[in-house]
């Protein structure tokens, strides 16, 4: 699906043509015949556009001629329905850049497009540079909400499982790593990607715009510095719930030994007045009691002497 936008007495119109000055926004579903009436229309090589079906695309900027081409990567909601996929996952979106149109080419429905989309009244689509630091923006703001909403998230299962440590939790825990994993590799890309594009002359910025452009890498930074953050007390929550397991299944089998051999001493003595051999004072009306009151003493005992010296 294909949308078309442009400013006209300060709101947002969508319009049928990509005239000039026009944000041209690619959607899901996307048709091979409207990636190649779009190519020829606007004079953009097709594997611009093609560029963003490949989810693993890395951040990256290049340029053929006079188009000019960005990709960065943004997060998004996993919808699969495998339980042990992460919750997150990221996700390219293709800027493309032409004398007179700004396009937009997204795989995937994504939070950064329906807010730029939102505010849309306040760019300028005949100011290319702006509206793709803006979309920077929305996309930065992204990350840091879904940062804020995996820390909740992680809160609230470290919360339950010291209430009960159950295998649901750590498998939601380890769904939360792998979105982590997605968030501090792509964080890493986009900032090299916005430092490179800050260091060179590829979109030809003004001073107030590298101004903004440098504001944006801080945030980059700062939203991974926050990813790996939470990465790190993640790990290290999972190896102490890890350890307290482990321990909790030592203390579980040492009890159960210890079980074993205090049983042991009563299970050996009944089994030795079970032969079917002479025993002493078999014939005597306690024959029964004798042994019982012996194990129980010795039971008694061996326990008494154990739980003294666990003590100690």
């Amino acid at each position: 699906m294909i949308q078309y936008f442009q400013i006209q007495d300060h709101r947002t119109v969508a319009v049928q043509s990509p005239d000039p000055g026009t944000w041209v926004n690619v959607l899901p579903p996307l048709r091979q015949e409207e990636f190649s009436e779009l190519s020829k229309g606007l004079q953009i090589p097709i594997d611009f556009l093609k560029d963003s079906l490949d989810i693993d695309e890395r951040s990256r900027y290049e340029q053929d001629d006079d188009v000019k081409l960005i990709v960065i990567k943004t997060p998004t909601e996993n919808n699969s329905f495998n339980d042990s996929d992460a919750f997150y996952i990221t996700i390219p979106i293709c800027i493309i850049i032409t004398g007179t149109h700004l396009v937009t080419v997204n795989s995937f429905e994504n939070e950064a497009i329906k807010k730029f989309l939102n505010t849309f009244q306040n760019r300028r689509a005949d100011k290319p540079n702006m509206m793709v630091l803006k979309i920077f923006e929305k996309i930065i703001t992204n990350f840091q909400e879904y940062l804020k909403e995996i820390n909740q998230r992680r809160n609230t299962l470290e919360q339950k499982l010291y209430a009960a440590n159950r295998n649901e939790e750590l498998f939601q825990l380890m769904r939360i790593q792998k979105s982590l994993v997605y968030f501090v590799t792509a964080l890493r890309s986009n900032e090299l990607l916005m430092m490179k594009m800050a260091r060179t002359e590829f979109l030809r910025l003004t001073e107030d715009e590298k101004d903004f452009l440098d504001d944006l890498i801080i945030e980059t930074s700062q939203a991974l510095e926050t990813a790996n953050t939470y990465t790190t007390i993640l790990v290290s929550t999972m190896d102490a719930f890890a350890s307290i397991i482990s321990n909790n299944q030592n203390e579980v089998l040492r009890r159960l030994s210890m079980l074993t051999i205090f049983l042991s001493v009563p299970i050996l003595i009944a089994s030795i007045y079970g032969m079917n051999v002479p025993l002493p004072y078999q014939k005597s009306p306690y024959a029964f009691w004798i042994p019982v009151v012996i194990s129980s003493l010795i039971l008694i005992i061996a326990i008494y002497n154990f739980y003294k010296r666990t003590k100690r």
